[in-house]
């Protein structure tokens, strides 16, 4: 299921190499705001969930914004399965710049 989302970027990491038995990885990961669940008057508020966004190379696309975090952004999501648990995937950001940014988090955008 693909969907799309404004979100709020906390921060990214990389990690590419080959672990000892051989096997290679190459990912990056997006940390991203998220409501914690409060069905159960047992939590509010929000933490940092981790989200795959590709490989190692998607990393370098944002590194500019490196000043910039936390930052919101547009992102195209998709829910997959492999037929027994479910994760949430980003398969690309798209920032938004300080004006909407400021309206997204219900917040006036004041010019410095």
């Amino acid at each position: 299921m693909k969907f799309t989302s404004t979100i709020k970027v906390t921060g990214m990491k990389f990690s590419k190499g080959t672990m000892d038995n051989g096997q290679a990885f190459d990912s990056t990961k997006v940390f991203v705001e998220t409501e914690l669940d409060a069905s159960k008057d047992t939590a509010m508020g929000t933490a940092c969930a981790e989200y795959g966004l590709g490989k190692a190379d998607e990393y370098q696309k944002y590194k500019h914004l490196a000043g910039a975090f936390p930052f919101m952004a547009i992102a195209e999501m998709e829910i997959v399965t492999n037929g027994k648990t479910q994760k949430t995937v980003i398969h690309s950001l798209k920032p938004v710049d300080a004006t909407r940014t400021a309206a997204a988090a219900g917040t006036k955008h004041v010019p410095g």
